[in-house]
């Protein structure tokens, strides 16, 4: 399991900057940077929404990964001690990203 810290405060699934998801996956096959990669898990807290209040922040979470170039992919698994997921303001996936990712 890694350790995710998230920065996408707007994500339905983000509590204390941890991720309530217990699995995410990290978009961007073709990634040559952390720009081109996005958590394809990400979904918009909408004002009014329900949320469910019973959801438990997760700190290590399974991490798929669709960004093959990066060091840490071993058959789309991500094997990195900790990860960041950035997206600040975020209000969809593409303006997300891994910013653990590292190129081969």
């Amino acid at each position: 399991m890694t350790n995710l810290s998230c920065s996408a405060e707007t994500c339905v699934h983000n509590s204390d900057k941890c991720c309530c998801k217990g699995e995410i996956l990290v978009d961007g096959a073709n990634a040559k940077c952390c720009s081109e990669t996005c958590c394809a898990s990400f979904d918009e807290r909408v004002q009014g929404c329900c949320t469910n209040e019973y959801e438990t922040p997760c700190h290590a979470l399974n991490v798929e990964c669709e960004a093959e170039s990066c060091i840490f992919n071993e058959s789309r698994k991500c094997t990195a001690k900790e990860i960041s997921i950035a997206g600040h303001g975020a209000k969809n996936a593409n303006h997300t990203e891994c910013a653990s990712y590292r190129s081969r």
